[in-house]
C-alpha cells in the first residue's frame, strides 16, 4: 500500500490497514457482478460492462468475452486495461457511502495450467454463464492487477498494490 491517503470510508480520520483495505476489497467484489472494462483501441477509449469474478489474494480480476468483440480486439493491440467497481444506488446517500475501485493493469487469457483454476472461480460467482464460458469462441481473460484505487466519500483515495 502507499502512502496516499488512508482514511476509513467513513472518514473518520483512522488509518486503514492494508489487511482492512484487503477486506473491503473482498467484500466489495463479493457483493458486486458487474464491473465497468475499459480498453484503448484506435485512439479512443472504450468501455464495456463485464460480469467478473476475483481470484482470493486480489492479484488477477477475470471477465469473459467472445474472440469477435472489440473489447478482445482492443486487448490484444494493447493488453493494458482498467476496471471499475463501485457499490451505488444512484442515490443522494452516495454521495457519503459509495465506494468505487479501479484496477489497473494487464489482462490476458491465462495459461493451460492455470484456466481450469480461473474457470472454477469465474463459475462459482457466475455459474449461468457456464455454457457462454465454455464455448470454442469465448476467451476467459484475467487481468494482473498493479494497483487498485479505492475513492470513497468521492474524496478519500486508498491505493493497494497487491503483487
Amino acid at each position: 500500500m502507499t502512502r496516499r491517503q488512508r482514511l476509513s470510508p467513513d472518514n473518520d480520520g483512522t488509518v486503514m490497514s492494508e489487511s482492512q483495505l484487503r477486506v473491503l476489497l473482498k467484500d466489495l467484489f463479493s457483493s458486486q457482478k458487474l464491473a465497468v472494462l475499459a480498453t484503448h483501441g484506435d485512439g479512443q477509449p472504450y468501455s464495456n460492462l463485464v460480469a467478473f469474478a476475483t481470484a482470493d489474494d486480489l492479484k488477477h480480476l477475470l471477465f469473459a468475452t467472445t474472440r469477435a468483440t472489440r473489447k478482445y480486439a482492443n486487448i490484444v493491440g494493447d493488453s493494458r486495461v482498467a476496471m471499475l467497481v463501485d457499490n451505488r444506488s444512484n442515490r443522494e446517500e452516495d454521495f457519503h457511502s459509495a465506494v468505487a475501485v479501479t484496477a489497473t493493469g494487464k489482462a490476458e487469457e491465462p495459461t493451460d495450467t492455470e484456466k481450469n483454476r480461473y474457470v472454477e472461480i469465474y463459475l462459482g460467482k457466475h455459474p449461468h454463464m457456464r455454457e457462454f464460458l465454455l464455448s470454442p469462441n469465448c476467451a476467459l481473460l484475467k487481468v494482473k492487477v498493479d494497483v487498485y484505487y479505492v475513492v470513497s466519500r468521492f474524496q478519500n483515495v486508498m491505493e493497494l498494490r497487491p503483487g
